[in-house]
C-alpha cells in the first residue's frame, strides 16, 4: 500500500465525505486514532456507514438513525469486515472523527490525526483481514506522515467514547505494525 503525496490510499475506492476542513497551517500529522462503527448497530455489510459519511443517512430506514442522521461525521478510512478499504477523507485534510478530544495535552485531535474506523463494535471480534489491513495501511500512512502515536477513541475521549472496544486485539495489532512492511 502506498499513499500518494495528494494524501490518497493508492487502488482503494474513494467515496468523497463533505465533512472534512483544513487542518491548522503547519500542523505535521503525528497521532493515528482507531475507532469502530457499525450501522445499523451490529449489523454489517450495509451501506449505513457510507450513507452516515455522505450526509446521506435517511433517518426513516432505522429507528437508531433518528438520533444520528444530523450528525456530520467523517473519517479518512473505513475497513469492512471483508477488509476492503474505503477512502473518505484526503489524509492531508481534517476529517471529523475525534470529537471533543485530547492527546496529550493536546486539545483538538482531529487537528492532528488520522482516523481509520474499522467495520465493527464493542462486542464482536475483528476478523483477521481487517487486521492484516489495518497493519498495512497504518505501515503506509507512517512512511509517509511523521506519525508519533497510535490510540484508540476511548483514549483521547475517556468519557464518552469506548471504540475500538475490548474486542481490539491491541498486541496483535501493534506487534505486527512493528515488523518491517
Amino acid at each position: 500500500m502506498e499513499i500518494d503525496q495528494s494524501g490518497f490510499l493508492k487502488g482503494v475506492r474513494f467515496i468523497p465525505s463533505p465533512n472534512f476542513d483544513e487542518r491548522p497551517p503547519e500542523e505535521p500529522v503525528s497521532l493515528l486514532v482507531i475507532h469502530n462503527i457499525s450501522l445499523p448497530p451490529r449489523e454489517y455489510g450495509g451501506d449505513g456507514v457510507i450513507e452516515f459519511f455522505t450526509n446521506r443517512l435517511d433517518p426513516n430506514t432505522h429507528d437508531y438513525y433518528r438520533a444520528i442522521a444530523d450528525l456530520k461525521v467523517s473519517s479518512h478510512f473505513f475497513i469492512r469486515r471483508d477488509g476492503e478499504i474505503i477512502q473518505f477523507v484526503n489524509c492531508n485534510l481534517r476529517a471529523w472523527h475525534a470529537g471533543i478530544s485530547r492527546w496529550k495535552e493536546r486539545e483538538r485531535c482531529n487537528d492532528f490525526s488520522i482516523g481509520i474506523e474499522l467495520e465493527g463494535s464493542d462486542f464482536d471480534a475483528y476478523t483477521d483481514v481487517q487486521y492484516e489491513k489495518l497493519v498495512e495501511l497504518t505501515q503506509a500512512l507512517k512512511k509517509s506522515y511523521p506519525i508519533e502515536d497510535i490510540t484508540g477513541h476511548h483514549n483521547i475521549a475517556p468519557d464518552r467514547k469506548t471504540d475500538p472496544g475490548p474486542m481490539f486485539d491491541w498486541d496483535k495489532y501493534l506487534v505486527s505494525v512493528s515488523r518491517p512492511a
